[in-house]
């Protein structure tokens, strides 16, 4: 017969099991055994003229004495093995609920907790990482600025000053922006294509550049918003392959025509491309506001810049990420429309 097993407690304190214990059933069963053996008895001593003689006559006494009380006693075992196999899969099933019920509170605190500081940890490194470039921006001197040159070619008009407009100078001097040089056109289209690698010297150079040209850089930051957003869909400016467009095609966006005139602009194909933007407009209200604040940008930024540009200049222009950037988030605006 199966041995009854303590109950272990949570703190390591062990209860006896209530198995241990006779049941109702098995304190019947000794009841009906003790009144089968006085019935045998009782039947032995009164008919003494039943003598036994021989070994067939005893052994058939045997069986009709001891036969019913193992069948009882079977009975009573297989029932207290039943109990005590109920018993210790109760046990079993609270074991199981109760590291069930610590896996999930591990998953929903502990785990949470690690995740947030992972991210929490990403975010410190990354802004790090960017404060260091921008102190590399404004600390670096350009020494290919220091020597005028003719062939520095603005990339934007600049604004023409009537004798009308002039303002009595005031005692700070001039200011900054007065005396940087404009920014090129080489560097200009460089800037929105964004540096290829950490090693992409020139990049950074155009970049940091465009970043301290007060109309270039809200373009800059707008396009790189837009970038960071459709990164996180997977979408990449490198994978996509626009269809080339005509530079009249451009020079009409600028001079500003829309809708089906300018709809060579929507070169972007890409139905996967597509369709997550897409879906990311609909359901994104950061990347919605963030996305028409670049169109906006490029549209007035462009307009100044396809002044002083010419073809070749333009078409450079398209192959840059922010170029791509503006065909796909145009397209699925319904600029090209």
């Amino acid at each position: 017969m199966i041995e009854a097993k303590d109950h272990i407690t949570g703190n390591g304190t062990v209860l006896p099991s209530d198995s241990a214990k006779p049941s109702a059933s098995e304190m019947v069963a000794l009841g009906l055994a003790i009144v089968w053996v006085i019935a045998v008895v009782v039947q032995l001593i009164t008919s003494p003229g039943s003598v036994l003689t021989g070994p067939l006559s005893i052994l058939m006494l045997l069986l009709v004495v001891f036969l019913p009380l193992a069948l009882l006693w079977g009975v009573v075992s297989t029932a207290r093995t039943i109990r005590v196999l109920r018993e210790e899969a109760a046990r079993l099933q609270v074991a199981v609920d109760a590291m069930r019920h610590a896996y999930i509170v591990g998953q929903q605190g502990g785990g949470s907790d690690v995740s947030v500081e992972k991210k929490l940890d990403e975010i410190v490194a990354a802004q790090r990482k960017t404060e260091t470039a921008l102190a590399m921006f404004t600390s670096r001197r350009d020494t290919a600025l220091t020597v005028p040159s003719a062939d520095r070619k603005a990339a934007l008009t600049m604004p023409v000053k009537m004798p009308g407009d002039e303002q009595p100078a005031l005692a700070l001097g001039t200011p900054a922006e007065e005396l940087r040089a404009p920014l090129s056109v080489g560097d200009f289209v460089r800037a929105l294509h964004f540096p290829e690698s950490p090693e992409d010297k020139s990049g950074f150079r155009a970049l940091r550049l465009a970043l301290e040209d007060r109309k270039t850089s809200r373009l800059i930051r707008a396009a790189q918003d837009v970038l960071t957003l459709l990164s996180q869909e997977g979408i990449y400016m490198d994978d996509l392959k626009p269809e080339r467009c005509r530079t009249d095609v451009w020079r009409r966006f600028a001079s500003g025509e829309r809708g089906r005139e300018i709809a060579g602009l929507g070169g972007i194909r890409d139905r996967s491309s597509l369709a997550l933007t897409s879906a990311r407009m609909r359901e994104d209200p950061v990347f919605r506001d963030a996305a028409h604040h670049f169109l906006r940008s490029f549209d007035k930024t462009f307009a100044e810049f396809e002044k002083n540009a010419t073809d070749a200049e333009l078409a450079d222009l398209a192959e840059t990420r922010t170029a791509r950037a503006f065909m796909l988030v145009g397209r699925v605006t319904g600029t090209f429309d």
